[in-house]
């Protein structure tokens, strides 16, 4: 059993914008996002092209929600289909980040993601009222000021308020949790990936340990999950008990485990050479990431997706270096690789690749048979001063300028899609 009194016993908000996408895009055509059918897709003359956000009554009504394909939705005269306006996103994102900051500092404000923060809200008690009366009054104020609806979790914790908002908020509008919820509210949370944190992969592992209840991950052996998860089945374990002792402003998931990217690519690949000019672009932007944080990663992983043309299919593999590294060329050599040695000749549609095993990018081990190693290090660096500062087409690798390149027409995207 866990000592709850040992635990903090924090005032947490976790605020969502429903649908965000779907629901500004709504806005800004004059329609009541709670009411119009509205979907938010990006490249609406490829069919295949991916729906970013449908609006509450597209889910309820059609079954259409993000992840859905174009050719999915239905052919019916309500139904709109509105491009992704990211630069306006993230604009609407940043003022509604300005409304929490009425009622609390800054530091105590973490923008999770473009459409959720966590606000920490113990010392504006005294000023607003308790943690609901400030919930009622920040959902008030998005109403009013932006027309936006939201859903707000409260929880003594950062996972706390995040459960309470997925699990009972989004259905309620605004609800609280406490530690005395945990056992009636959290462990009967069945199948697993309902909750936060587990996906399928780890579902399926756990199924097949016996455990198919979040109640059952709580009471199984910690020891059996840290052997079989290792730090991973420690957390398991405690987030099954409604315990996380990080910090406002930190991760849930406490640290940077890899950075990584993955690329629907947007038509068929079929030349080696033209696969290889986009492998390229992408270990440059991974390396980017990597040193932008200043690490650097032992084990890159890699992996294609055929064209369903092709019955689809692929492969993700993955390799790991005596020494660490942030270099885009070593990155790419690796690929290369396992390209080479995997690679079934078959028509591509997706690259994905990532590096982990991640260490700090604070020394450099010398190798007497690459004497300009520290040399390719510190380029990396200037090459991605230069981008920051002049821009992302500052400067371009020679393959970007070629038909198979992709790197300038995503310098033109936000976020991946349309400004």
């Amino acid at each position: 059993m866990i000592d709850y009194s040992t635990m903090p016993k924090k005032q947490i908000l976790c605020v969502d914008i429903k649908s965000f996408y779907a629901s500004c895009s709504a806005i800004m055509r004059g329609l009541d996002p709670l009411e119009c059918y509205l979907v938010v897709a990006g490249n609406q003359e490829r069919k295949g092209s991916v729906v970013l956000a449908a609006s509450p009554r597209m889910k309820k009504e059609f079954g259409i929600k993000t992840g859905n394909r174009l050719y999915e939705i239905p052919d019916d005269p309500r139904i709109i289909v509105a491009e992704p306006k990211m630069a306006t996103y993230l604009r609407v994102s940043t003022e509604i980040t300005r409304v929490f900051n009425r009622y609390v500092p800054k530091e105590a404000i973490h923008t999770y993601s473009v459409d959720e923060s966590f606000i920490k809200v113990d010392g504006a008690l005294h000023l607003w009222g308790d943690a609901f009366t400030i919930a009622c009054k920040i959902r008030d104020d998005l109403d009013r000021e932006f027309q936006l609806p939201c859903a707000i979790g409260i929880g003594p914790n950062m996972l706390l308020s995040k459960l309470c908002l997925d699990l009972d908020a989004k259905r309620s509008g605004i609800a609280e949790w406490t530690y005395d919820d945990v056992q009636t509210k959290l462990w009967p949370v069945s199948p697993l990936r309902e909750m936060w944190g587990i996906g399928r992969r780890v579902e399926k592992t756990l199924n097949g340990m016996g455990i198919f209840t979040v109640g059952q991950l709580a009471h199984y052996d910690l020891k059996q999950l840290e052997k079989k998860f290792g730090i991973m089945g420690n957390q398991l374990y405690h987030h099954a008990w409604g315990i996380d002792l990080s910090e406002i402003g930190a991760p849930i998931m406490e640290g940077q485990i890899s950075f990584g990217k993955s690329q629907i690519l947007l038509r068929d690949y079929k030349e080696e050479h033209e696969i290889k000019y986009v492998i390229l672009e992408m270990c440059e932007e991974v390396a980017r990431r990597t040193r932008k944080h200043r690490k650097a990663g032992r084990t890159i992983s890699f992996g294609v997706g055929y064209s369903q043309d092709e019955l689809g299919g692929g492969f993700y593999r993955s390799k790991t270096l005596d020494e660490p590294t942030n270099i885009t060329m070593d990155i790419y050599r690796v690929c290369v690789q396992l390209f080479h040695k995997f690679y079934e000749g078959k028509t591509v549609r997706q690259i994905s690749l990532s590096i982990g095993n991640l260490v700090d990018d604070n020394e450099m081990q010398l190798n007497l048979f690459d004497q300009n190693g520290w040399k390719k290090r510190e380029l990396g660096y200037t090459v991605d001063h230069i981008r920051s500062k002049f821009g992302a087409e500052a400067l371009l690798r020679a393959v970007s300028y070629t038909a198979a390149g992709t790197a300038r027409h995503r310098a033109t995207l936000v976020g991946g899609h349309k400004m």
